[in-house]
């Protein structure tokens, strides 16, 4: 069966880009999650590792009686600082390969029709892999001057709570086009930020209000994934509190913590990916609104067709 293809090339309006992406997970979910999973593979175990050892360390410390098979509060620490460290790096590189994957997805997708392929995803993030860590420089740079802006307009009731949010949207928004600029373009560095800022102040409330819209829905997804584990951690913890068994004490509890933990993690991960396959729909409506390159194709092949 002939997988549907979804044109993202198009001069659509605010909701019909939104309903473009509902579309594209609706008929490519599958196959989009099964790439994920293997270029995921490795940071997945590698997050339920430092995810054990962080929820280890952490309940060990509550307990002060080291009942986990723990020596000293030494290899407690030990334990709790080894993952919390283990876990930030994963998140950081997985968050980076999820970006150029969905980017590169996205790219594909639209360059193919929709026959996407592994290898080809593979060859273009390779291909790109300076430019992408020079990015991750830049970002990184932009991201200390946000946390730093941040702090200090912390402090303006309600206004700074606005803007902070604003300036959190705008950063996402910046890096989901340059990556998708480099991905679907071939550009390198400096012309892929340079149309990716373009792009997001030339269209400003249209690319906050998408972001803050599919913000909103993607946490709504990850409501959904994280409702039965939480649910059942939730009740398990209400029953042990009622019967007085010590939480922090006991193994069980900390396989029951680890998991609903390492399910909020590779949630929060998965969604993020997610969100750049949605500013990966909204790049080409941009590109379209601003070179008008498809819409010509199309009326110059009706014209060679005539």
């Amino acid at each position: 069966m002939k997988q549907t293809y979804i044109e993202f090339r198009n001069r659509s309006g605010f909701g019909d880009i939104i309903n473009n992406y509902f579309l594209f997970l609706k008929y490519n979910f599958k196959d989009y999650s099964s790439l994920y999973l293997r270029y995921n593979a490795i940071s997945i175990i590698l997050t339920i590792i430092s995810s054990y050892l962080l929820v280890t360390g952490f309940m060990g410390l509550a307990s002060k009686d080291f009942r986990f098979g723990m020596g000293s509060n030494v290899e407690t620490e030990s334990y709790f600082f080894a993952g919390a460290i283990i876990l930030f790096l994963v998140i950081f590189v997985t968050s980076l390969i999820n970006y150029s994957f969905s980017s590169s997805y996205v790219a594909q997708y639209v360059a193919t029709n929709g026959n996407v392929e592994s290898k080809s995803i593979w060859k273009q993030i390779i291909k790109n892999i300076g430019d992408i860590i020079i990015l991750i420089i830049v970002g990184g740079l932009m991201y200390f001057i946000y946390l730093v802006i941040s702090l200090m307009i912390s402090f303006i009731p309600f206004l700074g709570f606005i803007a902070q949010y604003a300036m959190s949207f705008t950063l996402s928004a910046i890096f989901g086009l340059t990556f998708m600029s480099m991905f679907s373009k071939n550009k390198g560095f400096s012309s892929a930020i340079s149309e990716g800022f373009n792009f997001t102040f030339n269209n400003f409330l249209k690319v906050i209000g998408y972001g803050l819209v599919i913000g909103i829905l993607n946490l709504m997804i990850t409501a959904l994934i994280l409702a039965i584990p939480g649910f059942i951690i939730g009740i398990y913890a209400y029953f042990s509190i009622e019967s007085n068994v010590d939480l922090v004490g006991n193994t069980f509890s900390t396989l029951v913590f680890t998991l609903g933990f390492i399910m909020f993690i590779l949630s929060f991960v998965y969604t993020q990916a997610l969100t750049q396959v949605a500013f990966g729909v909204l790049y080409f409506n941009l590109f379209e609104l601003k070179h008008n390159t498809f819409l010509q194709e199309k009326i110059n092949q009706i014209g060679l067709n005539e």
